[in-house]
């Protein structure tokens, strides 16, 4: 099982918003028995609590599944546990790397790594910009461009 962590600052927009979409993707892909998606925040803010309603709301627009995502942050454990670990930002990107002391690291990388507008590298927070739309948007070639790499690296 290929194992995939998707980690912003609070776990409740980019994230979630992340996990839900690769979910889907990765269902329509026929993969659910070979790829498995989460998401944490490198902070601990809004642990327990669901995913902003913008998020909520722009899943809801794309029909896309929500159900049981509930914010974590993101722990030294992880890096043993996860394959990938696909940070939003270049800020979260350092955060996580600061966490890992292993001697077998994951796949650590930027979700806009894999797909997105040339010189674009870093998801922007729609906690702050208020721009859900434009955050799918990004989100959705990151998630596409990441399940494509997936199923190359590793034959699927």
């Amino acid at each position: 099982m290929i194992k995939v962590l998707f980690v912003c600052l609070g776990n409740i927009c980019r994230s979630p918003m992340a996990e839900a979409m690769f979910r889907d993707l990765v269902k329509r892909e026929g993969l659910e028995s070979q790829i498995t998606a989460d998401s944490a925040g490198t902070g601990d803010w809004h642990t327990g609590k669901p995913p902003h309603e913008g998020t909520l709301e722009i899943l809801s627009k794309y029909s896309i599944n929500a159900e049981g995502l509930k914010a974590r942050q993101i722990s030294p454990d992880d890096l043993e546990h996860f394959d990938y670990i696909i940070t939003m930002d270049a800020e979260n990107l350092r955060n996580v790397n600061r966490l890992s002391a292993s001697e077998t690291k994951p796949v650590v990388a930027r979700l806009l790594d894999f797909s997105g507008p040339p010189g674009r590298m870093d998801v922007p927070d729609p906690y702050f910009t208020g721009n859900f739309e434009e955050v799918y948007e990004l989100v959705k070639e990151g998630c596409e461009g990441l399940i494509q790499d997936i199923k190359e690296k590793h034959q699927l």
